[in-house]
């Protein structure tokens, strides 16, 4: 039930079975002092009651019992803990591994309906409430109900009726809280919406940080953050609120039954039926079991605001992850693409498309912005699935790969490069894990990185900040033709990896990618036409469909649209120069 509940794994799963049993088992030694306590008073009482005299060695004895049943509980508590605690964080790391490597398998268009933040949630908030449930929650409110029943089922030998006046008014507290829960779940659901809206506005506020500074914008005109803040503040005062009020209830009517319990024991001891000794341990132990019994019914709201949260990450579970085979070899790089359309939320960006790129040929994707390039180049790629058609690579259909097994035989260079908080080395190092030092810089020197590299403070070991922040667009890019160079793939993808440079850096970066896709597949989306005159095949897209494909000479012969375009550019080139 808790595997399936909190979709943990087997190992999980067992050791929650443990922490529960070993939080039940250290909740009963806590009955030990009382036991002891009422021997003790028994001890002393019999000397008041009969002509007995105190017998102080049975007292010392209850003494070292008393250090035997802490030095128990204290055995007990650390296996409680270790079985709790520990496997609890343990389990949660592994979840959150286990839900990183499943985003890492979902398509694109998953991203395209899901925030950021909702992710970032995904694997810290929710993974977190799982680990709280494990540590804080579940075990709890088991071992406090079973260990209060046992104890309480041990007193009915004693006198039944008495244990039942201890749990008369519980399915009355009880019933509070489970009418509570239908009211606190629309209000859970509203407090988790509100955070991830404030996560959004956080989120977009830091990232245009630059444009608040720049028009003077400060926290208090910033109204959608400012409005998300206060949203979230009165969902959880809400939340809380009717939360506290079912749970105060539940509480006052359980604490009741320790009134009842007296009440009942003093008319059955009046009316002779009950030892007053059996009476005065019924009231000790009574106080004891009220104790837990109050936490299993603070701890139940908890539970079910959890769930709440855990809803979602059982959503994701159900999101369909990409797959196919691991096994292809691939003979022949041909790619073809046959009548393939592709619509991004209903809207149609690629319309019957069909075309053959060959292998060892560099094939370049031009036309106006919106004709579908990109979207083209990420079909390959296999980081969507076509809505119909079929794109294959030498005759295996792509959709029939296991999208890692293809990545394999691919390298991207963005425009848009994407570095880490990390080293220049360990940057470059994540085209080919398993390189050498020496395999890295020999890539980073083909890319042109060496004079980058030998001007930074600590070389190769310099930190570069948070997506390369300490580097130029241009020496990010180099860094990223690095990579592809070390990953020495048989099909380079190049997305307008030269736009928007400074004409000193898009030097170096061109003289890299000569070097990146010499004797290779590659396919280039041109911003700059002037750079793919040389192409093998230039295939001319419009409206997501292919309006002209040739090379430069029989395109500009034609005088389509690839002649227009690149005749603009030339004129807007000379008017700028």
């Amino acid at each position: 039930m808790f595997k399936r509940l909190l979709m943990l794994s087997e190992t999980g799963s067992k050791n929650l079975n443990q922490a529960i049993i070993a939080c039940i088992i250290s909740n009963l030694t806590l009955m030990l002092p009382f036991v002891i306590l009422i021997q003790v008073i028994v001890i002393l009482i019999t000397p008041l009651t009969s002509n007995l005299a105190l017998n102080q060695g049975y007292l010392w004895a209850m003494a070292g019992l008393g250090l035997l049943a802490a030095w128990i509980f204290l055995i007990c508590y650390k296996r409680e803990y270790k079985k709790t605690y520990e496997s609890a964080y343990s389990e949660a790391a592994n979840i959150r591994i286990d839900v990183a490597e499943r985003i890492r398998k979902l398509p694109l268009s998953f991203f395209n309906r899901k925030d950021l933040s909702e992710l970032t949630a995904n694997i810290m908030g929710d993974c977190t409430t799982i680990e709280n449930m494990m540590s804080h929650v579940v075990p709890q409110i088991i071992g406090y109900s079973c260990s209060s029943i046992i104890t309480c089922a041990l007193m009915a030998i004693f006198d039944w009726r008495m244990a039942c006046a201890i749990f008369c008014t519980l399915p009355l507290a009880l019933l509070i809280v489970i009418i509570g829960k239908q009211i606190e779940k629309h209000w859970a659901e509203k407090h988790v919406q509100a955070k991830l809206a404030v996560s959004d506005q956080v989120q977009e506020y830091l990232d245009g940080i630059k444009i608040v500074k720049a028009f003077g914008l400060s926290g208090e005109k910033f109204k959608a953050l400012d409005k998300s803040l206060k949203n979230m503040m009165w969902a959880a005062i809400k939340f809380e609120g009717i939360g506290g009020i079912f749970v105060t209830l539940s509480v006052m009517v359980l604490q009741v039954g320790l009134g009842i319990v007296v009440l009942v024991g003093a008319k059955l001891m009046i009316a002779g039926s009950l030892d007053p000794i059996v009476f005065l341990a019924f009231v000790i132990v009574s106080s004891r079991i009220y104790g837990p019994l109050i936490s299993v019914l603070t701890l139940l709201p908890e539970l079910f605001y959890m769930l709440v949260s855990i809803q979602r990450m059982k959503n994701l579970k159900t999101e369909s992850i990409m797959e196919g085979r691991d096994d292809i070899v691939f003979d022949d790089l041909t790619i073809n693409i046959d009548h393939i359309s592709f619509s991004y939320n209903q809207t149609p960006v690629i319309t019957d498309l069909s075309c053959v790129i060959p292998p060892d040929k560099m094939t370049a994707l031009v036309g106006p912005s919106g004709s579908g390039k990109s979207t083209l180049l990420q079909l390959i790629a296999r980081f969507w699935d076509v809505n119909s058609g079929k794109i294959s690579i030498g005759g295996n259909d792509i959709k029939q790969i296991d999208p890692e097994t293809l990545m394999r035989s691919m390298a991207f260079v963005f425009q848009k490069v994407v570095l880490f908080d990390d080293t220049i080395l360990n940057n470059i190092r994540i085209g080919r894990y398993d390189a050498t030092d020496e395999e890295v810089k020999q890539a980073a020197q083909t890319a042109r990185c060496d004079e980058l590299i030998a001007r930074l403070p600590d070389g190769w070991n310099t930190l570069i900040g948070e997506n390369g922040s300490k580097l130029s667009g241009g020496e990010r890019q180099r860094i990223s033709i690095a990579r592809a160079l070390l990953k020495n793939a048989p099909i380079v993808l190049l997305d307008e990896a030269t736009a928007s440079l400074d004409p000193e850096n898009e030097v170096y970066i061109q003289q890299a990618i000569a070097e990146l896709v010499k004797d290779r597949t590659v396919i280039v989306i041109a911003h700059r036409l002037k750079t793919i005159i040389a192409a093998d095949q230039i295939i001319v897209l419009d409206n997501g469909t292919i309006v002209e494909q040739g090379n430069y000479q029989q395109l500009m012969a034609n005088n389509g649209l690839f002649a227009k375009l690149y005749t603009l550019q030339k004129q807007s080139f000379s008017v700028t120069h």
